[in-house]
């Protein structure tokens, strides 16, 4: 698979998109409960700095398009770029958008992740709970070159792990109820788990040859996840050159920071 391919589930119809975007929310809602939050905090951002209402938006390491499908809803005339480099996800994104986003894969961890994207400049570029398998100093200079994507004025929002390290106790109390909780869905079959979603899609006809290709680009996963907080962050979007930055949003052990050009 070359960076830039995107492969196709054939029998990946819309209703069946549909069917699996809803699991993918509820998985993910168990895993982060105050998920619609932030994603709704994220918008609200936007519509706060953006003129018009067809704005220019990337989402980055978008996934199956739960931003970009919230944004469309909040912004229909958007013009939308989803980037991410799983071929599963993917396919599901490009099922469920449509026409109406342009679908990429690209590598955020190589520089040259932003040579096809439809437009030089954008109103805004978020991401949620996607760039902690970055290591920290890729995660620095993918900063950078956002910041370069921007318009004067324009804005990254990343939510994501983020602990307030000036709550360390606290902190650890909040992470061990959520495992607990979650653990006790998990449990009930009130949700699935992460792992339980990839063999479920694993198995299905249409995206199980993705989830093998999948496996092949991340033999191990991404990486072990490295969750600095808030403060790191922040410090990095300034190192970058942006002119402001700070938190957006905080839920838990959870926070969406922002930042302006």
């Amino acid at each position: 698979m070359t960076p830039y391919l995107i492969e196709t589930a054939a029998d990946l119809t819309p209703a069946t998109a549909a069917a699996w975007q809803e699991s993918w929310d509820r998985q993910q809602e168990a895993f982060l409960p105050d998920r619609e939050e932030r994603l709704t905090a994220m918008l609200d951002a936007v519509d706060a700095v953006v003129d018009g209402d067809a704005p220019r938006l990337l989402d980055l390491a978008g996934g199956s398009g739960t931003i970009s499908l919230r944004a469309l809803a909040r912004f229909p005339r958007a013009r939308v770029t989803l980037v991410d480099l799983d071929p599963a996800l993917l396919a599901l994104a490009g099922a469920s958008l449509g026409d109406r986003a342009t679908v990429l894969a690209a590598d955020l961890a190589r520089p040259d992740w932003r040579d096809r994207l439809p437009h030089r400049e954008y109103d805004a570029v978020l991401t949620a709970t996607a760039l902690h398998w970055l290591p920290a100093d890729r995660l620095a200079g993918l900063y950078a070159e956002v910041r370069e994507l921007l318009r004067p004025g324009g804005m990254l929002v990343n939510a994501d792990h983020m602990p307030d390290d000036a709550l360390p106790t606290l902190t650890e109390r909040l992470a061990a109820r959520a495992r607990a909780r979650r653990a006790a869905r998990y449990a009930a079959g009130a949700a699935l788990s992460w792992s339980d979603w990839w063999d479920r899609a694993g198995a299905d006809p249409a995206l199980g040859p993705l989830v093998k290709r999948r496996q092949e680009i991340y033999p191990t996963g991404h990486s072990p996840e490295w969750c600095p907080p808030a403060s790191w962050h922040l410090d990095a979007l300034t190192a970058a050159g942006f002119t402001e930055a700070g938190t957006l949003w905080r839920g838990g052990t959870d926070a969406a920071v922002v930042a302006l050009r």
